[in-house]
């Protein structure tokens, strides 16, 4: 059976805030992208709300088997195989961007994708079927370059001993053979705890599909692409990019200060932003209670000015770096 006839069979994907997403972004309309397609949920729930178009954007070849099944029902809706990170090329201007980042669900369910250390499979990894896997980095880094994708990617604190383990055992080919030797190096998952694996397969997914480079390149693009106006939804699933998107916001957008106690807000200076979501949304206990995927889930929305976009350096929204690939301005 096909992948996406598996998943096709089995419980609908839910998308992860939807609801606070759209209302912060209401009143919906014009043309959207959907930076991230995944299942499509955005995207349908985008057009129910009143946008004309939205344009899907995924480098999962998966995706777009799914969305085969039904994407003639909604022709409001087409799906381009990119990076969100390239969404400027695919469209000269939007009415709004929104991005859910990280691995989906239906990418950790299908075992021969290599995501998950909870299913035995291939040493994958990879996004968009393409370049290097898990099992290339795991076999062919130095012990030292293979420490800092761990510690850097993964804030792995026992990043060395872990790759001199890998080192000394290797070649690795399978999730669970990568995952059970994790355990034996810093200890078996105690109860109530993340798998001990959690942070070095975090790192490697991170590493081998190019993510925190993928979203500082993805919200500059966002920016360029927006018409003013134009409303950016983001949701993030960990801390690293929460904070890269929340320092981009702050670097680009409305600055607010107080000239003393009594006086209303004013803005500082102008800027490429306006922030709407002043903190991060998080689900609500219905949601929680539906979707236990969206308990670290945080939304940040911002609205575009008319003001030129700016470029941002990779280190002033603190991006995570190997010493080798370390950015400047772009």
């Amino acid at each position: 059976m096909a992948a996406a006839d598996r998943i096709q069979g089995e419980a609908p994907h839910v998308p992860v805030l939807l609801a606070p997403l759209l209302r912060e972004v209401a009143p919906v309309r014009g043309v959207w992208i959907d930076g991230t397609f995944g299942a499509g949920g955005y995207a349908r729930g985008l057009v129910e709300a009143g946008a004309e178009r939205v344009i899907g954007i995924d480098r999962d070849p998966l995706a777009h088997e799914m969305a085969a099944a039904w994407l003639d029902d909604w022709p409001a809706i087409s799906l381009v195989r990119e990076n969100f990170c390239n969404m400027d090329k695919v469209a000269d201007s939007a009415d709004g961007v929104v991005l859910d980042l990280g691995v989906s669900s239906m990418q950790l369910d299908l075992a021969e994708r290599g995501f998950s250390f909870m299913r035995d499979g291939p040493l994958d990894m990879r996004m968009g079927q393409a370049g290097p896997t898990a099992a290339d980095l795991v076999n062919d880094l130095s012990e030292s370059e293979l420490a800092d994708v761990l510690y850097v990617y993964g804030e792995e604190r026992q990043s060395r001993r872990i790759a001199r383990r890998i080192v000394e055992h290797r070649p690795f080919l399978t999730t669970l053979e990568l995952a059970g030797l994790i355990e034996r190096t810093i200890g078996r998952t105690k109860p109530g705890q993340a798998h001990a694996a959690t942070r070095s397969f975090q790192a490697l997914r991170i590493a081998v599909n190019g993510e925190y480079e993928a979203l500082w390149q993805g919200l500059m693009a966002a920016e360029r692409v927006l018409k003013p106006g134009g409303m950016l939804a983001v949701v993030t699933f960990h801390s690293v990019e929460d904070r890269m998107v929340k320092r981009f916001l702050q670097l680009h957008g409305d600055r607010k200060r107080h000239v003393n106690r009594y006086a209303t807000e004013t803005p500082e200076a102008e800027a490429p932003f306006e922030i709407v979501t002043r903190k991060a949304v998080g689900p609500d206990k219905d949601e929680l209670t539906a979707n236990p995927r969206a308990r670290s889930a945080k939304l940040r929305v911002a609205r575009r000015t008319d003001l030129p976009a700016e470029a941002v350096a990779a280190d002033e929204i603190a991006m995570p770096m190997l010493k080798a690939t370390t950015k400047g301005k772009n």
